[in-house]
């Protein structure tokens, strides 16, 4: 399936590089509004112009206006990306049975820490709702978020082979630990 466009948020390709508590930290601080310093400027990620002050996106500013058109129809103000559109997408193109969290967050896209971060924050956004199976449900405002993505993706309504995991692109990137040394201190555990 072709991609009619590349404007839209999306996560850095190398995140698995980052230790998990610096992922944490620059998945809440998305979307925050920060200050360059004075006598600095940010250049916005869409406009390529100087600005003062711009939503911070891991690494990248846009100012108001540029996050303003950045956003989807149905969104929310939530800044949805294809990642978003997957676990979405999963749970809408379920057949029989809702699929399992643990499916959603595996076939997402992303690393699974931050699969993980995502579904719980769709589900407090109230695009998804979990029942009492640990399975994941789209709500009718999830479903016309998964509708404004894939429509600024692919300029049409969402399909199942939008998803990753039916294109087979889906290859479950793994934060990578640092290898322990050997030391001469007793494992107390």
């Amino acid at each position: 399936m072709e991609k009619t466009t590349d404007s839209y948020f999306s996560y850095p390709p190398n995140l698995h590089e980052l230790d998990l508590a610096t992922l944490v930290s620059m998945y809440r601080d998305r979307g925050i509004p920060k200050k360059a310093k004075p006598g600095e400027y940010f250049a916005c990620a869409v406009t390529q112009k100087l600005i003062k002050e711009g939503k911070w996106w891991f690494g990248r500013y846009y100012s108001q206006e540029a996050w303003d058109e950045t956003l989807t129809k149905g969104s929310e103000g939530y800044p949805l990306t294809e990642v978003e559109m997957n676990v979405l997408g999963l749970a809408y193109a379920a057949d029989e049975q809702a699929p399992s969290r643990d499916y959603i967050e595996q076939n997402s896209g992303a690393v699974s820490k931050l699969a993980y971060m995502i579904v719980n924050d769709l589900k407090e956004f109230g695009f998804l709702s979990l029942d009492d199976h640990n399975r994941l449900l789209i709500t009718p405002r999830g479903e016309r978020a998964l509708q404004g993505i894939s429509g600024r993706i692919y300029g049409k309504k969402f399909k199942a082979d939008m998803l990753k995991v039916n294109q087979g692109e889906i290859t479950n990137p793994k934060i990578e630990r640092a290898p322990k040394e050997d030391s001469e201190q007793a494992n107390l555990f």
